[in-house]
């Protein structure tokens, strides 16, 4: 609650401070397991937010900018600038050799997962559902170095939204391309992401795909009947329908929902109108939700919940928690992955998806690893 409350006033933006400051703020998750919290075999906390008052960030030209939110008369220790200067200085020179892989990933069987898309299948012919979002969890070898395999990750693939959090309870290393929230003032985005081809496929096949566009058109509008629960009446918008885009591996297609934000609510009040994100879930959502948990072997932890920062200064960005390793406190790891079931779903080809999204990841295994900054640790949130 802490994390997501409306500050009480708006803090003051220096003069020239460049487009995209952050400032600071909460940092962290929201496990999918808030969803169900029986649901839920704790090998992670449910939530781990930490609270950031200064931030370095790199922008998209390359420059360092130091931020930081202060209160009034509070000044900087004066050694501050020297030591961020250094590190700025050592950064791209901080180089780590990658661990050798320590086994295989084990995947679940691919039986198991065709069983649950004709559980999932028989619910849409009954009339229970339209659609769900079925998954599968694959146990990687032990990740010891897990900021080092963040850091690869995101030299290669150049995730879109790409997030790590690390502290004694674990580490998430998450290489999302799917917004789930993003919040500026009032106005309100979330670009929902349904329909998947290889990058070897030509992009044209997804956008021809009558399922993978009903698939899309369905989670839409879900997203834009969440977001309606809280937004100002007729502002809920959809600039953008149905557009094929590359993410590391795979074509997706991307829709964009916009609204406002009634006066007077929040992220609090926006989270609980849309939290477990509408792509990760299913048609009805609170049904889809009830009927998953029967589905599949294992429960979700942080997968497919939602990851980013609550900032008083520049808002909120959350990422759904897709394409995303989750490691133990004793480096054992594992990975999720999934994708929608609706009436046209083939079994066989909805395991290739689950293959095809995995790869990328499974790929950093034996990546050399990039340079990299030491992550700030996070606290459990209780």
């Amino acid at each position: 609650d802490t994390a997501f409350a409306t500050p009480a006033r708006q803090p003051e933006v220096v003069d020239g401070a460049p487009r995209g400051t952050v400032g600071g703020g909460w940092i962290g998750y929201l496990g999918f397991g808030l969803a169900d919290p029986g649901w839920w075999n704790r090998r992670l906390p449910r939530a781990a937010w930490g609270w950031a008052d200064h931030v370095l960030r790199q922008d998209a030209d390359g420059r360092w900018w130091f931020e930081a939110l202060l209160d009034a008369g509070r000044d900087l220790p004066t050694t501050l600038a020297a030591e961020l200067a250094e590190l700025v200085r050592t950064a791209d020179a901080v180089a780590r050799p990658a661990p050798p892989p320590t086994g295989p990933a084990h995947w679940p069987l691919a039986d198991q997962h065709s069983r649950a898309v004709g559980y999932c299948l028989d619910a849409i012919t009954d009339g229970e559902i339209y659609q769900a979002n079925v998954c599968v969890r694959v146990e990687l070898p032990p990740v010891h170095e897990p900021a080092e395999l963040f850091a690869g990750g995101v030299a290669a693939m150049a995730p879109a939204r790409a997030v790590f959090l690390g502290g004694s309870w674990g580490a998430v290393a998450s290489f999302s391309p799917e917004l789930f929230l993003s919040r500026h003032g009032r106005a309100v985005t979330s670009r929902p992401i349904k329909g998947t081809r290889p990058l070897t496929a030509p992009p044209e096949e997804l956008q021809r795909s009558a399922k993978d566009r009903a698939e899309n058109i369905m989670i839409t509008d879900m997203v834009r009947n969440d977001l309606g629960r809280v937004a100002v009446t007729g502002s809920v918008r959809v600039p953008e329908l149905l557009a094929v885009c590359p993410a590391p591996g795979v074509w997706h297609l991307v829709s964009t929902v916009t609204a406002e934000l009634r006066a007077g609510l929040g992220d609090a009040e926006l989270l609980a109108a849309t939290f477990p994100p509408a792509s990760v879930t299913g048609t009805p959502k609170l049904r889809a939700l009830e009927l998953l948990a029967q589905w599949e072997r294992l429960p979700r932890e942080v997968y497919c919940g939602a990851i980013g920062m609550a900032s008083p200064l520049a808002g909120l960005e959350l990422a759904v928690a897709i394409r995303t390793v989750e490691v133990g406190p004793d480096g054992t790891a594992w990975l999720g992955v999934g994708g929608g079931i609706t009436i046209d779903s083939d079994a066989e080809e909805e395991w290739q998806e689950c293959v095809d999204k995995a790869a990328a990841i499974l790929e950093l295994l034996s990546y050399p690893k990039a340079p990299m900054i030491a992550p700030a640790t996070v606290r459990e949130t209780t």
